[in-house]
């Protein structure tokens, strides 16, 4: 599985990756693996300040709806309106045109985000 060096990762599966104050934010090719066949994203969060730890959305896949957990505390700036015709784009592409929100980060990051490596130990693949 890939789990790309540059960026952080939380232990619910999602990824982060940061630009300055902006952070890019998605699902984990290991997520996604394990939701299977994704058909839907919903995030109704855009112009709203999330804590980190609080859901931002929704990911439905066939058999099973699961929450998004913001990684960090920011104010959602964008969804990736990309996935709203072509959800399948999690699946095929997790960390370039599967990304799900920008955030504008307004709080400090967390300690609990884990580089590549302990992501990698944490589901167990390489």
């Amino acid at each position: 599985m890939n789990f790309p060096q540059e960026l952080k990762y939380t232990k619910d599966h999602e990824w982060v990756k940061i630009d300055g104050d902006v952070a890019t934010i998605g699902i984990t090719e290991f997520a996604q693996s394990e939701l299977g066949d994704i058909v839907y994203v919903e995030v109704e969060t855009v112009g709203e300040t999330i804590e980190a730890g609080e859901v931002f959305g929704t990911v439905e896949a066939v058999k099973t709806v699961s929450d998004l957990f913001m990684p960090l505390t920011g104010e959602v700036l964008e969804f990736n309106d990309e996935l709203e015709g072509s959800p399948e784009l999690v699946n095929e592409s997790p960390y370039e045109s599967g990304w799900m929100v920008k955030v504008k980060i307004t709080g400090d990051l967390p300690e609990d985000l884990l580089s590549a490596d302990e992501y990698t130990e944490l589901v167990g693949k390489d």
